[in-house]
């Protein structure tokens, strides 16, 4: 079986989309060998799977660290194909192009058996069987997300397109409804298949992790946020149970928000030093880290308390799930996604109403800070949580999704 990739994100690490790319195709390169099925395989007999994308976003094996091996183009079955880029079109129209013309242009050239587009953006006229993954719905159902008319417009293309894929994946059962009942698409061509924590999130401490705190300017122990700061994060009911949970525990526990702030200050992205202050919070018990490297989330989580959570929209929730395998208990809201991913092996708060969340937040972290039993039964709950996902299980799933399309294909 050849199985195109629209590689698009490759070089985009950091991206949701990028990491999604980096963690599935080695766990594909590892396991298709084994479980190959095509219906002719006469033509080609070996698995394959070809990255395609512009020249200027040709995918590189460098610094990956994701999934059983490094340099994951030099692996089994995994090659790129690169597209010379349409240089009169600025940026955004060369990607439309890229996706509605270029790239399945040459799943056809190069007579692939499935296509598989990693994000919101399937073909309009597919050439090939075709699997596209939708993380998500936000820009079509959160207001502030909609952005400018050119986003629009997009949005609208890419949700008519989705009704041209022959499968749709997508990452939790949240995302799978939100999916059938805003897009129109049946509940047979909807596939949810959960994501995963890399496995270097683990809760055994390492010889680096009171480095890293040191690097941060950071205590032995702390509660933590770790993630964006756009609107939807909801970063300040985190800091308004700061208000109530702090004079009781910030001495032994103070709170640490670690991310990339934001630049400016703006509705989308509120900047939360300027909501701590607002609401006289002291400065002494809530540090600002500002960017954190990949490498050191681990030591991060596992330092913590609690990781509290208060996002109110989410695909999956990788930063829930990092934290859960790290046996660091986590305190989140009961929505979207969120309880597939913490189960019953953390603190769920109703949304909805900003103060009682706040005040629900504030009891939990005060409660853990003070009864040790609890702290270790939900840290031992956590890691059996997490471990309920793995990217072999993603990637297996994934490869079932590709046989599915091909076979219906082949018998339709």
């Amino acid at each position: 079986m050849r199985v195109a990739i629209n590689a698009w994100f490759w070089n985009s690490p950091t991206t949701g989309s990028g990491q999604y790319l980096r963690h599935l195709v080695p766990w594909l390169s590892e396991i298709m060998p084994d479980q190959e099925i095509r219906p002719d395989p006469e033509i080609a007999p070996d698995p394959e799977i070809v990255l395609i994308a512009p020249r200027s976003r040709e995918p590189r094996a460098d610094e990956v660290d994701h999934g059983p091996q490094s340099g994951v183009l030099n692996l089994p079955g995994i090659r790129s194909h690169s597209i010379a880029d349409f240089r009169p079109l600025p940026h955004n129209l060369g990607k439309v192009w890229f996706e509605q013309i270029a790239f399945p242009r040459a799943c056809d050239e190069l007579a692939v058996d499935v296509a598989h587009v990693p994000y919101w953006a399937p073909p309009f006229h597919p050439t090939v069987p075709t699997v596209v993954t939708i993380h998500d719905l936000i820009p079509l159902l959160l207001p502030e997300y909609r952005g400018r008319a050119s986003v629009r417009l997009y949005t609208a293309l890419v949700s008519r397109t989705a009704h041209r894929a022959d499968l749709v994946l997508t990452d939790s059962e949240a995302a799978r409804r939100d999916i059938v009942t805003h897009l129109g698409l049946p509940g047979e061509d909807v596939r949810a298949i959960h994501l995963a924590a890399d496995e270097r999130f683990s809760a055994e401490p390492t010889g680096e992790d009171a480095a890293v705190r040191e690097r941060y300017g950071l205590p032995e122990r702390y509660v933590l946020y770790l993630g964006g700061f756009d609107v939807r994060k909801d970063v300040e009911t985190l800091l308004r149970a700061w208000q109530q949970a702090g004079p009781a525990i910030s001495t032994r526990y103070p709170l640490v928000i670690a991310g990339r702030l934001p630049e400016r200050d703006t509705v989308f992205a509120p900047d939360p030093r300027r909501q701590a202050r607002e609401l006289r919070l002291e400065t002494a018990t809530v540090h600002f880290t500002g960017f954190i490297d990949e490498a050191d989330k681990g030591a991060l989580y596992r330092s913590a308390l609690a990781f509290v959570f208060p996002s109110r929209y989410e695909g999956f929730g990788l930063p829930p799930l990092e934290a859960l395998a790290c046996g660091t208990p986590v305190i989140c809201c009961r929505s979207t996604s969120l309880p597939e991913v913490v189960g019953e092996s953390g603190f769920l708060v109703e949304p909805g109403d900003a103060d009682a969340a706040a005040s629900a937040v504030a009891q939990t972290l005060i409660e853990l800070a003070t009864n040790t039993e609890l702290r270790a039964n939900m840290a031992r709950r956590a890691v059996e949580q997490a471990a309920r996902f793995s990217w072999r299980q993603t990637a297996e799933q994934t490869l079932a999704a590709y046989r599915d399309v091909l076979a219906g294909a082949v018998t339709g």
